[in-house]
């Protein structure tokens, strides 16, 4: 049997688009063969539909869509996940189902069981789990199907299962030759590598093939990496789909198992960062973008990643230096610009910047300096850039990183000014990682933004080290505290000084106010600021008060 998968980039909402989509890939999958064409979860209304799936005409939308998507649809049949209205007075009103698509003829064959409610899903507010599935006969085969949870639970893989019941092993049970698996899996750093993972053990547990396929393209702040696969019963790989790239790929299940090799993390997070800015913009309706440009390392690796994503032609650079600036940083700012290619523009903010001290001097008592007149400097550049926004129609980029966000190292109304933050999910020592492979070449952000000490140059020189640890440090201390939940005990075991986590841990706490007010984030990590981290604003927990004997890991 040959299946051919359709690992396509949807637009959520856009059914007229997203039926072209699949037809093309459909087309395309028979005129090479194939026996079955698989499309991912949700694929003709794009994932995640969020509070769109409340509205009746968007569920009209697409009823209609998946009705002429089906008229369309000749001998060789289509899998594609989609809406399915419940038939049950009690419950959600809808399940999250796969449809089966022969002739003009629809055939709900599964109904997604396992709904996640961790991290950014929240699938239980919108749908009512299915149950009792049974595997449904395609070409003589004995086809199981399941849509992306339901994969995910193991028994013999996880520790620790979130679920009580497994849809694999129960449609096992029922006798299946082939698993296929309907996804729309959000990526993060070595997703893929897990995703083999327990593909290939529910391969060798089952005995049969097993065929995931993935959505690829950007939704907001999540990316969708596609990299579908087609297992083999041993466990090794029958074949691939791109990474962060539609395509079309025919698997033969009688073809030879072989392995796989992964391409590097700093690859990895690069594409994803620029498919997700890619994509971001076109779903909006923009082509053209703007940020500022400090000369720093922060900032170059948003610029390339922009350039990448869009064309030089499309990307916009402005330094904004003042008193505090280094001729070293225009410098760079220039040089970055250069090698990209890019548009360049500096606009000094000294005047500006002197006018306003004049004008709030009276209210200050005679004090002068502080952390007024160095946010004022960052609001100066935010009112530039988005004045440039405003006038040109160019989305504006922020540039922070994760590091920074994490302890309040950013500006309301400043460098927080913008529509999407390209690295905001990316710690400092990875921005660093990244900024190297980017260079392996040759020379493309300036040798001296990544050598230098940081600093946001806002008075005579400041450097973020003087107020924080080693972003080596800190960057452990966020990765226990943020991504793992973990506890200043815990941290303390690990040899990460006492003082030094409760400092940063009450920087992180305190800035949870800003990181609201943040332009949404590209998601890189397991755990980012944005939808799948809800911490209260109006609390008074304060973990650095439990001492040392908490548990949690770095």
């Amino acid at each position: 049997m040959k299946i051919g998968i359709l690992q396509l980039n949807f637009t959520v909402g856009d059914f007229t688009k997203n039926s072209e989509r699949v037809l093309v890939g459909y087309g395309e999958a028979v005129g090479r063969g194939a026996d079955l064409a698989v499309a991912p979860e949700l694929g003709l209304c794009g994932y995640p539909p969020r509070d769109l799936l409340h509205r009746i005409d968007f569920l009209q939308a697409h009823d209609r869509a998946l009705r002429g998507l089906a008229k369309k649809i000749g001998k060789v049949p289509l899998l594609i996940g989609g809406i399915e209205k419940s038939k049950e007075k009690a419950g959600r009103p809808l399940h999250n189902s796969a449809f089966l698509l022969q002739q003009g003829k629809i055939q709900v064959v599964a109904r997604k069981a396992l709904l996640p409610t961790y991290d950014v899903f929240d699938e239980d507010r919108y749908f009512e789990p299915g149950s009792g599935g049974k595997p449904v006969r395609i070409g003589g085969v004995r086809v199981g199907v399941t849509i992306c949870e339901d994969i995910w639970n193991d028994e013999d893989l996880w520790p620790v299962r979130r679920y009580r019941n497994d849809p694999v092993n129960d449609l096992g049970k029922k006798g299946m030759d082939l698993l296929i698996n309907l996804s729309a899996s959000p990526w993060h750093i070595e997703k893929e590598k897990i995703r083999y993972r327990l593909l290939s053990a529910v391969a060798r547990k089952q005995k049969i093939p097993v065929v995931q396929v993935n959505a690829v393209g950007g939704q907001d702040e999540l990316i969708f990496d596609g990299q579908s696969l087609a297992v083999g019963k041993k466990g090794g790989v029958l074949g691939c789909g791109a990474a962060f790239r539609e395509e079309v790929v025919v698997i033969d299940l009688s073809e030879s198992e072989k392995k796989i090799e992964w391409a590097n993390l700093e690859e990895q997070v690069f594409k994803a960062l620029v498919l997700g800015t890619k994509d971001y913009l076109e779903k909006c309706g923009f082509q053209d973008v703007v940020l500022g440009l400090s000369g720093g390392i922060d900032s170059a690796l948003a610029a390339v990643i922009a350039t990448e994503a869009l064309g030089k032609g499309k990307v916009l650079g402005v330094a904004m230096p003042s008193r505090f600036s280094s001729p070293g940083s225009v410098v760079d700012a220039e040089a970055l610009a250069k090698n990209l290619g890019i548009r360049y523009a500096k606009i000094p903010i000294e005047e500006s910047f002197e006018t306003l001290i004049r004008a709030i001097t009276p209210t200050r008592g005679g004090k002068e300096g502080g952390l007024m007149e160095e946010n004022l400097q960052s609001r100066i550049r935010g009112v530039i850039l988005m004045g440039i926004s405003n006038d040109s129609g160019r989305l504006l980029l922020t540039t922070g990183n994760k590091s920074e966000m994490a302890v309040g190292y950013c500006t309301l109304y400043g460098d927080m000014c913008g529509a999407l933050g390209v690295i905001a999910d990316v710690p400092k020592t990875l921005v660093y990682r990244i900024a190297s492979w980017i260079n392996r070449k040759k020379e493309i952000i300036p040798r001296n933004s990544i050598e230098k000490a940081p600093s946001a140059e806002l008075r005579p020189d400041q450097k973020d080290q003087d107020s924080l640890p080693p972003y080596e440090e800190l960057d452990r201390i966020l990765e226990s505290y943020v991504v793992n939940d973990g506890s200043i005990g815990a941290m303390v075991k690990k040899g990460i000084n006492k003082k030094v986590a409760e400092e940063i841990v009450r920087k992180i706490d305190t800035s949870e106010y800003k990181r609201r007010q943040a332009a949404p984030g590209l998601k890189v990590t397991t755990k980012a600021f944005g939808v799948g981290r809800r911490v209260p604003l109006a609390q008074r927990f304060d973990p650095r008060a439990v001492g040392v004997i908490g548990k949690g890991n770095l």
